[in-house]
């Protein structure tokens, strides 16, 4: 969601701008920008300020860079992933303020203060008729906008203390990097909510929303805090936290990332949502690397030991959004089940802004796919904010927000995911979380060796499981023809393979637009039944598990009423097909487990269904792959 680059160098910059944000497209927009200074180049141009900006692909907008002959050795750029206003250029980054009581003009100028900017700004109402009153004219309806007339109104030959004065101001999330036209080799950025790093090169550095955007550039990476300012120049930065002083360089220490560029590339898939599904037998393997035991040591972080906190905790709370929030969903089941622990699953977006009742003896655990979703992290604050210091997370992102802000971590290694429906993420998330049921029960006393050894020996199985369940792929093909054709869909689960029915059904709406549903197959007669006919296909989700005869019940509901059923079973289900009832053998029942093999047909399924609708698949339309907004 949003995309951040800009640089100070001594070469033309637009090139890498243009670069970093494609590597940023997988996050999802819907406009994007440029703005150099002219200047920085040694006079060229009209040495002011100059821009462009597009609503179609960063592509489309570097060959509009390279026909207008936009250049500059400073700069910045940005993908919008529109929340005020709606995608059109004169709302798309950069922004831009050319002073009060001026007209905008010619677009492509970009007047006195250029600005990029990841957020949301929650007082930009008042901010914006207090600048009114005083003269500004607004281009657009944005909140973003209102930085750059406020930065403008604040500027007295000093970027970097307009600019600080400026975000005193702001209330809500932001990122931004902003160029003034009077300093030409000058970009200052702050950071309060949203993530923005610093790129340190040989006498030029960068600022981006993610290192990635960086790859091939520098690996050198700052992590800016919250509430950071910092100033680009050529060959030198500082960085100051929120009250402007200057902090030491072993405060913000220089680390060096590598960045997975190569990992963008698409292969012989078709999608990247396709590549990122065949991946998983690799991306579980990569996670379970080097388990040879459960202990407490795997979730160590740079703040405490393990051990001492699963000693110290008796229940868990778990915090998450989309995705995520099912895997949470599904480790609920675990957790209670293998462990013995009492635990709760919230949607972090709803959790901060209820009354709820802290325990401090909970271990708080939040689960993002990049560490920086905005939501999960203002409610894992918000629970340490009550008192309840044990915090974990299981995240995809060494080097993310939520990985820094907890005692404990398990970084799983998915690699980079491009598409937008998240595959990967999901399946080794839930390997981390099964991973930290298994350690809470063994720090509880209540896994046993034979227990322990048995779990092992099924996860280290899990890469050659998954090949056989995407050996389906053609059988699920052919579901997809026809569910292609439909509007509405059911799914089905129970127990354990709830969540997993919740993740089939979020899957196939985000990215074929068919509303899905999900419910507990034994909800069916208290209201969903009523919905059921021909023309809405329902998926159950059928393992062979101490809930399969009641689940079989439900599906002769459907089946009385008409209605057609996609049914995943095991192989020992005593599930046939027949008329109105197709059925899919999965390779074999794997236990406590099986929702990581289940969800693959339900992705395949989703994927191929969008591919014979003709959707963006890995860009589905309104979504973004980072949410770093509330």
């Amino acid at each position: 969601m949003c995309g951040i680059v800009a640089a100070v160098a001594s070469r033309n910059i637009v090139p890498i701008l243009v670069q970093g944000l494609q590597r940023l497209e997988y996050r999802g927009y819907d406009s994007c920008g440029v703005a150099v200074h002219e200047a920085s180049l040694g006079g060229t141009g009209a040495g002011g300020l100059r821009r462009a900006r597009s609503t179609a692909r960063v592509s489309e907008l570097m060959a509009q860079v390279e026909h207008d002959h936009v250049q500059g050795a400073t700069g910045i750029a940005h993908t919008r992933w529109a929340t005020h206003g709606a995608p059109a250029v004169h709302n798309a980054h950069p922004h831009a303020s050319h002073g009060p009581g001026t007209t905008p003009g010619d677009a492509t100028q970009a007047g006195h203060v250029a600005l990029v900017h990841n957020g949301i700004i929650e007082n930009h109402e008042a901010l914006r008729a207090q600048l009114q009153s005083r003269g500004y004219q607004f281009a657009s309806q944005t909140d973003t906008e209102v930085i750059a007339h406020l930065i403008d109104s604040l500027y007295d030959g000093d970027l970097f203390a307009a600019v600080r004065a400026a975000v005193q101001q702001l209330r809500g999330a932001y990122a931004i990097a902003v160029i003034h036209k009077d300093e030409p080799h000058r970009v200052v950025g702050s950071r309060a909510g949203s993530p923005l790093v610093l790129g340190v090169g040989q006498g030029e550095h960068f600022l981006a929303s993610d290192a990635m955007a960086l790859a091939g550039v520098t690996d050198q990476i700052v992590y800016l805090e919250e509430g950071d300012l910092v100033d680009l120049q050529l060959g030198r930065y500082w960085i100051a936290g929120r009250d402007g002083k200057p902090l030491a360089r072993e405060q913000r220490p220089v680390r060096t990332v590598a960045a997975h560029s190569g990992a963008a590339e698409l292969g012989p898939y078709r999608h990247y949502m396709q590549k990122e599904i065949f991946e998983q037998p690799r991306a579980i393997a990569d996670t379970l690397d080097g388990i040879e035991a459960v202990v407490p040591e795997l979730f160590d972080g740079a703040h405490a030991a393990a051990w001492r906190v699963f000693q110290d905790i008796d229940r868990v709370l778990i915090l998450a959004c989309g995705t995520s929030y099912y895997s949470g969903c599904t480790a609920k089941y675990w957790l209670e089940d293998i462990a013995a622990i009492p635990t709760q699953v919230e949607v972090a977006s709803e959790y901060r802004y209820r009354t709820s009742v802290p325990d401090p003896r909970t271990l708080v655990v939040a689960i993002s796919q990049s560490g920086e979703t905005a939501d999960t992290l203002a409610a894992l604050r918000h629970a340490q904010s009550l008192g309840m210091r044990h915090t974990l997370t299981i995240c995809n992102v060494a080097t993310s927000a939520m990985v820094r802000e907890c005692e404990l971590a398990y970084v799983t290694r998915a690699g980079v995911e491009i598409g937008v429906a998240s595959t990967k993420a999901f399946t080794t998330q839930l390997a981390g979380l099964f991973l930290l049921t298994l350690a809470l029960a063994q720090a509880k006393g209540r896994l046993t060796p034979e227990a322990e050894a048995g779990h092992l020996k099924a996860m280290r199985h899990l890469p050659v499981a998954l090949q056989a369940v995407l050996a389906l792929e053609p059988q699920l093909i052919g579901w997809s023809e026809e569910f292609a054709k439909k509007e509405n869909a059911l799914f089905l689960g129970r127990g354990l393979h709830y969540p997993i029915a919740l993740e089939g059904a979020l899957k196939l709406k985000e990215i074929s637009y068919i509303h899905a549903e999900a419910y507990p197959a034994g909800e069916l007669k208290h209201g969903p039944l009523a919905l059921v006919t021909s023309a809405m296909p329902v998926v159950a989700v059928a393992p062979h598990d101490a809930l399969l005869e009641k689940l079989k019940s439900n599906l002769q509901e459907v089946r009385a009423r008409g209605g057609v059923l996609y049914v995943l079973a095991d192989a020992d289900s005593q599930i046939e097909s027949s008329e109105g009832m197709h059925v899919i053998r999965m390779p074999e029942h794997y236990g406590q487990l099986s929702p990581l093999l289940h969800v693959v047909p339900l992705q395949l399924l989703a994927y191929h269904t969008a591919c014979a609708r003709g959707t963006d698949v890995d860009k589905p339309r309104n979504l973004a792959k980072s949410v770093t907004v509330e």
